[in-house]
């Protein structure tokens, strides 16, 4: 069995969206954030010295970062969900699996915590806003005819791409970005989201 340590509203959410969607036998311990901080528990330090969600435990070991459990969990559970290794998409995988954690989620963590400098962080707006909308145009464009990323069914890159593409329809972004607010409102919309996100909010 796959033990999900899980904060509620956070990137563990698409963990828990996965394990649903696979129909894997897990065991959910939640933790909720601090009502005035917003950070995560300290319990969560007792099971990785980050202090950080997601993090399971399966088969003896415990993995944090959510790339390598999503893939590890595809990997024994959903291996449909990979293409194949030596393909094309496979190197598409890759480069998205780490571009979901890394390239895409820079700027908009920049203009989060540079927004609280107030005037400030003006110089640093234009170019924060530049490279979102870089980045956001680029995902908008990945997108194939299905509706998913690199393979034409739901893949491990739609369960991480779904954190970033988020956060890029907020507000006007569903006009600048449809793909993505398509992509958004399909996974949004699958019955295994809906169960996750109801765990994640009860």
């Amino acid at each position: 069995m796959i033990r999900l340590h899980h904060l509620n509203k956070s990137r563990s959410l698409r963990i828990m969206w996965l394990l649903e969607e696979i129909g894997a036998d897990y065991e959910l311990i939640a933790y909720h954030r601090d009502p005035k901080t917003r950070l995560a528990p300290p319990e969560l330090k007792e099971i990785h010295p980050l202090g950080k969600s997601p993090v399971i435990e399966m088969n003896g070991r415990v993995i944090s970062e959510s790339a390598a459990i999503v893939e590890r969990i595809c990997y024994r559970h959903a291996p449909h969900m990979i293409p194949e290794a030596g393909t094309a998409s496979y190197v598409q995988h890759l480069e998205l699996m780490h571009f979901a954690e890394g390239s895409a989620m820079l700027p908009p963590l920049l203009g989060l915590y540079t927004s609280m400098l107030g005037e400030a962080a003006a110089p640093l707006q234009p170019r924060i806003t530049s490279e979102m909308d870089n980045h956001f145009s680029y995902m908008d464009s990945l997108l194939r005819p299905s509706g998913h990323f690199v393979l034409d069914d739901l893949s491990a890159v739609d369960v991480m791409m779904i954190f970033p593409a988020e956060i890029a329809v907020r507000g006007q972004g569903a006009k600048a970005y449809p793909a993505l607010a398509r992509f958004v409102e399909a996974m949004h919309a699958r019955p295994a989201f809906q169960r996750a996100k109801a765990r994640d909010e009860g």
